[in-house]
This record gives C-alpha cells, structure tokens and sequence, in this order.
C-alpha cells in the first residue's frame, strides 16, 4: 500500500508541475536588436489572445524569404544570434521572438499559447517565409503549417510528439495519459505538403534520432544527418549543414 501511495503522488506532483520539464525559459534581459546585428530593429507581436512579444527582426529589401525562427524548449533569442547573422550574411531576412516567458515576454508557455504567439510571428511578416524550427520550435511550426503553408521547412532535431520523446525520457511513468500539452508532429506534417528538410544528430540524446526520422519520413523530407552531433552542438545550432539546408529551400 505504500508503494502504490508513493506512485499516486509522483504521478500527481509531475501532472501538476509537468510544464516546467517541458519549458526552460531564461527570462532576459535581452538587448537591442540593432546591437547584436546592424540594421535589427525590435519588434512588437500582438497575440490573439492579448499578450505583448517582443522579438528582433533582421529585414534585408529583395530578400527571397524570411527565415522566422521557432526555438526550442530552452534559453531565449540571444542565444539564436548566430543563426539570423549566418542567414543574413546570405542574404535572406530574419525574425527571431522569443514565445510567452521567455526573453522577457508576459505569459506562461504552453501549447495553446506557443501557437498563439506562433501565428503572431507570421502575422508581423510579408512576402514568403520559410519556417525554421529547433525541437521543441519544430512541433510549434509544424502546428502553425497546418494554419498557413509557408514556402518551406527546416525542422531540427524534431521528435515525433511530446509523449514519445516523454516516454523515452520516462519510461516508468505514463506520460501520454498525464500530458496536457500533446505536440503530435508526425500526425501534422503528414497533413503539410510543402518542400521540407529534416536535420538531426546521430548522436542526439535529448530527442532519439530515430524519432527525427520518423518525422522526415512522414514530411516526406530530405533527411540530412550530421554524424556524431548532440542535441545542443553547435554544428546543429548554425554549422554549414544547418544553413546550407535553409538556403536549398529558400
């Protein structure tokens, strides 16, 4: 009786807390747009259901596209700095946001939330825009694709929902059963057709690789693998491979 008492309330402080295993906000400050990148301006989004965002925008006039970048789980926009200055350097325009609580931004994250702010994003921007996502931000754009097709995606390091990479991570607990936030990417980027890249880390230990192809599978994407690369290397935040794949589709 005491086993199955102590099981009860693991189960219960985890349904109760399980948003903050999802969500690693840093809260900021961040600085200026125009002092991490000449020409960045900041930039207000305006979600529907009524939060304030704050974001950097690295416009360049005659751009093909505008890479809007959907973080993951973890940080906030400064640490995607390297990204938005390897695509502008290259010639294409930038929108880097940090979602609800983080960099910050008023709100609590969640996925209802994370998709309000991810349709405030593409509400700020004209002209073609090619959907950049980095795990957890890889789910958020696969949602937002179901709403509006962009002109293509880049997906990073996707899982194939949050209760599988979940269950991987915790195998004693019944994830999909506690879960308020699902994430069903495959289920969504089935739905999507539109040209989409898919990179991953053989060597990931965050979200298993064979999840990330499982999703490139279902996309029907170009499956780029970068041997011997973890989740958070740089080579998989904004190395040649990352970038070179943007720019096939852009």
């Amino acid at each position: 009786m005491i086993a199955v008492a102590v099981v009860v309330t693991i189960v219960a402080v985890v349904f109760t807390f399980q948003r903050k295993l999802v969500y690693f906000p840093s809260p900021g400050p961040v600085p200026a747009a125009d002092e991490v990148l000449p020409g960045g301006r900041d930039v207000r989004l305006v979600t529907a259901d009524g939060l304030l965002l704050d974001g950097w925008h690295f416009e360049l006039p005659g751009a093909p596209a505008t890479v809007i970048v959907f973080p993951g789980n973890a940080g906030n926009r400064e640490g995607r700095v390297s990204l938005a200055r390897e695509l502008t350097a290259r010639g294409l325009s930038v929108l880097l946001f940090d979602y609800r609580g983080y960099g910050g931004n008023p709100g609590k994250p969640s996925e209802e939330g994370l998709g309000f702010d991810a349709r405030a994003a593409l509400d700020l921007i004209d002209g073609p825009v090619v959907y950049f996502g980095e795990s957890l931000g890889a789910a958020v754009a696969a949602e937002l694709a179901t709403f509006r097709a962009p002109k293509a995606m880049v997906l990073r390091s996707p899982f194939a929902s949050l209760a599988a990479v979940g269950s991987h991570h915790y195998p004693w607990l019944p994830v999909k059963m506690l879960l308020q936030d699902k994430y069903p990417v495959v289920e969504r980027v089935s739905a999507v057709d539109v040209p989409t890249v898919v990179l991953l880390g053989t060597r990931d230990s965050v979200v298993p690789p064979a999840q990330s192809r499982e999703v490139a599978s279902a996309a029907r994407a170009k499956l780029i693998e970068i041997d011997g690369a973890d989740h958070n290397d740089p080579v998989l935040n904004s190395g040649p491979q990352v970038i070179d794949a943007v720019l096939s589709v852009s």
